[in-house]
């Protein structure tokens, strides 16, 4: 068994930190490689080594991974979906650019794999609301989901032409205390938590009653894992797996809180990022993903919630 090397890029982000400490973990800490363009995120130092890097040059990519013997590569640089609104041409551009770098590189170098996140954001306002399946209609209204949505089938289309394992989950949001959230459009769930044991109110930038697809973070890096870890015949979908655990609205959240912050109040002012929500299911078929490597999630609702406030009261 060769001994794997793995680069992460966009380490310094909302999943990079914790993901890059579980796989450090597992493969040890000099062979998980953190890198990103800003500056290390203060939850990696000392955890093993960080190199400076950005995925849209791609000499200099290509140059880090001979040099450094990498194996894998978890590539986790994005702008989300919110903050991709904002400006639609640069997130087009490094969304895509910046797969279409890794996996060129990933085809001549023959490595072992690559791991590529999707999103629900793939899915539209005609997609099916409840359960949504893993095959559907896709017709996604931002350049995010626009963007995730062109990423899966050039992920299916290196894998069949060149043969690059390449895997890739649709993300619900994730919720996590240990890192601040990206500039999505389900960042509220972490908001919220922030602003209840700070000032026991919240100003929800969505209706009260906007279900969405939700994954508390811990869950989120076991299924990246046990995926890019399942045999490669184990894997069927060269897309994207459909991804799910929980689905809730601010009210049940905010009514889960309550719980544990009596005196917690919250109000509604919606923003665009309503009409980002409204058009994305409000809940996830992964049935695919459970029966090919065997995802199963752990936290609902009320543990999720329950260990947040305890690990952010810390």
């Amino acid at each position: 068994m060769t001994k794997e090397k793995i680069l992460v890029i966009g380490a310094s982000g909302q999943i990079g930190v914790e993901l890059t400490l579980a796989l450090r973990k597992i493969y040890g800490e000099q062979n998980v490689i953190a890198s990103d363009l800003r500056e290390q995120n203060p939850l990696l130092q000392g955890s093993g080594p960080y190199v400076s890097l950005d995925v849209m040059n791609k000499e200099m990519l290509h140059v880090q991974i001979i040099r450094q013997g990498v194996t894998q590569i978890y590539l986790l640089a994005a702008i989300l979906s919110a903050t991709g609104e904002k400006n639609p041409a640069l997130a087009w551009h490094l969304n895509m650019q910046g797969l279409l770098n890794v996996l060129d590189i990933a085809k001549e170098e023959k490595l072992n794999k690559v791991y590529w996140p999707s999103s629900i954001a793939v899915f539209g306002p005609t997609s099916p609301k409840k359960d949504c399946p893993q095959k559907t209609i896709i017709e996604p209204i931002t350049v995010y989901g626009i963007s995730k949505y062109a990423g899966e089938f050039w992920c299916n289309y290196y894998f069949n032409k060149y043969g690059v394992d390449v895997r890739s989950l649709r993300y619900p949001g994730l919720i996590s205390y240990k890192s601040a959230p990206g500039g999505g459009t389900t960042d509220y769930a972490i908001e919220i938590f922030h602003e209840a044991l700070e000032h026991e109110h919240y100003t929800c930038f969505l209706e009260k009653d906007t279900y969405l697809p939700m994954m508390y973070m811990p869950d989120a890096i076991r299924a990246t894992i046990e995926l890019m870890e399942a045999p490669r015949e184990k894997i069927k979908e060269r897309t994207s797996y459909n991804l799910s655990a929980i689905s809730f609205s601010p009210e049940e959240i905010a009514a889960e809180i309550k719980k544990h912050i009596p005196g917690f109040s919250i109000d509604y002012k919606p923003d665009y990022r309503l009409d980002i929500a409204k058009s994305w299911p409000q809940s996830i078929d992964d049935t695919v993903a459970r029966n090919d490597w065997g995802w199963q999630h752990e936290f609902d609702l009320a543990a999720m919630t329950t260990d947040m406030l305890e690990n952010l009261k810390q």
